[in-house]
């Protein structure tokens, strides 16, 4: 919408920019995007650095490329800019220092002690929190140092070269950024469509053990570890507490579970009839919610759940083969609706 109010002349432009001011699109053509963004930026640090004739420029480049090169969301690409440019203080600071001592001692045996030691006591901290922080520290002191013969001048000019690399991999960052909520918000939208496949597939009496019911589960699976592997990039980017995005994230799980007991339990012979009213609501539920998330159009998912405890089927003689199977549908019916409480709490950040 806002796309075609910002060009009502120009449709051809519209649609040239749309697969770009689009979140859905952008999301779809991520690698292109993440592939033309280092294209652009390589080259703006290649003629930077080559222009006004900047020694050693290649290593603004290489920056560029450690901090951006292996990562889309704009939210992970941040963190590794700060952990970088930390790294790269402490292992320039220390590189120097190194280099100055061979300069006034002239000892190459205890200049290869001293770095061997530094990076020994960086190896110990790269195990565990601010690893990465303590791995670019290693790398940058011999960056800087060499084996301790390195000039001065070239430590501090390649110290420069990747200060210069991580303000442009920051800069390119904001250019068409790619938020990780772009990414949990349409994985898990495709995740509650694929739970409405499959719940239709238990209550259809179509069989579960099929390689396309077994590639449905299965693909779940994989929504379910990519959108955990989101969460804390997610956080940082909308400010969502991680305890909110952990809490929708077991709701998920919850689900995942549910239609796996519910596969294994369903009756031989069921009476569709009898939970006509709970499978319609839970696969609007489904659908809805994956509307929600893809589109951003939040209103459904603030319409109070209506209970199905005191429903019309609950007039109804249930054969005992149903009764856990149907106890079991509520059960899956009240996650559904706890789920989408939580993302109509939360709709006003991750609807970016």
């Amino acid at each position: 919408m806002t796309t075609s109010r910002t060009f009502p002349r120009f449709p051809w432009l519209r649609r040239l920019l749309r697969p770009l001011l689009d979140p859905y699109r952008r999301y779809q053509h991520a690698r292109y995007i993440h592939a033309g963004r280092i294209v652009v930026g390589l080259l703006v640090s290649i003629l930077l650095t080559t222009g006004i004739n900047l020694p050693h420029g290649e290593w603004a480049s290489v920056t560029m490329l450690i901090v951006i090169g292996g990562l889309q969301h704009h939210g992970n690409i941040g963190k590794k800019s700060v952990e970088r440019a930390y790294g790269t203080l402490i292992g320039a600071a220390l590189g120097l220092a190194v280099v100055t001592q061979q300069n006034y001692l002239g000892l190459p045996l205890l200049t290869y002690l001293l770095m061997s030691l530094i990076c020994g006591f960086f190896a110990y901290h790269a195990i565990g929190k601010g690893g990465y922080t303590a791995l670019l520290s290693a790398i940058t002191l011999f960056i800087v140092a060499g084996h301790g013969d390195n000039p001065v001048s070239d430590g501090l000019w390649r110290t420069v070269d990747i200060l210069i690399g991580i303000a442009l991999a920051l800069a390119f960052s904001f250019a068409l950024p790619l938020y990780a909520v772009y990414s949990w918000r349409y994985n898990l939208a495709s995740g509650l469509r694929d739970c409405a496949k499959v719940y239709e597939r238990i209550n259809s009496g179509q069989s579960i053990t099929t390689d396309e019911h077994v590639k449905l589960t299965a693909k779940l699976n994989a929504t379910m570890l990519q959108l955990r592997s989101l969460l804390p990039s997610v956080s940082k980017e909308v400010r969502i507490p991680i305890v909110e995005l952990e809490a929708i994230q077991g709701h998920f799980r919850m689900c995942l579970s549910t239609l796996e007991i519910l596969s294994n339990i369903r009756p031989a012979d069921m009476s569709q009839a009898l939970l006509k009213v709970e499978q319609q609501h839970i696969r609007r539920q489904f659908i809805s919610m994956a509307r929600a998330l893809q589109n951003g159009v939040t209103q459904r998912l603030k319409r109070k759940p209506q209970p199905l405890e005191n429903g019309p089927d609950t007039e109804i003689a249930i054969p005992g083969e149903l009764i856990g199977y149907r106890l079991l549908t509520l059960q899956l019916a009240k996650t559904l609706d706890s789920l989408q409480l939580r993302l109509a709490k939360t709709a006003k950040r991750w609807r970016i």
